[in-house]
């Protein structure tokens, strides 16, 4: 009768143990997932910062001609480079820069 016991208490540890084992590597996963969404709502964020900055630089084009001289202030873009028919905007730091080549250009990863 002791031995059935002893045998019953080993089974249900190792089933807490195992339990308990899955539920961290699916907690796990789920960290991943979070790193992932965030990622994906920073390029979003920089998507539509970019469509901004867009929108003066083509404003500024339509009244000079060129891209040269144009501000993106209040924007939270670096313009890199701008010459008279082209321009490159910058956003983010370390591992998370994006750029915008313009014009028509599309977001990408990266500096310019």
């Amino acid at each position: 009768m002791v031995r059935g016991v002893s045998i019953l208490s080993l089974l249900v540890a190792l089933l807490v143990a195992g339990w308990l084992l899955t539920a961290q590597q699916r907690s796990g996963a789920s960290g991943h997932t979070a790193s992932q969404a965030v990622v994906r709502a920073q390029q979003a964020a920089s998507g539509l910062t970019f469509q901004q900055a867009q929108v003066q630089l083509e404003q500024f084009h339509a009244l000079n001609g060129t891209y040269a001289g144009a501000s993106t202030a209040g924007f939270d873009v670096t313009l890199v480079r701008a010459d008279a028919s082209s321009y490159c905007i910058q956003a983010g730091a370390g591992e998370s820069v994006s750029h915008l080549a313009g014009p028509g250009g599309a977001p990408g990863s990266g500096p310019c």
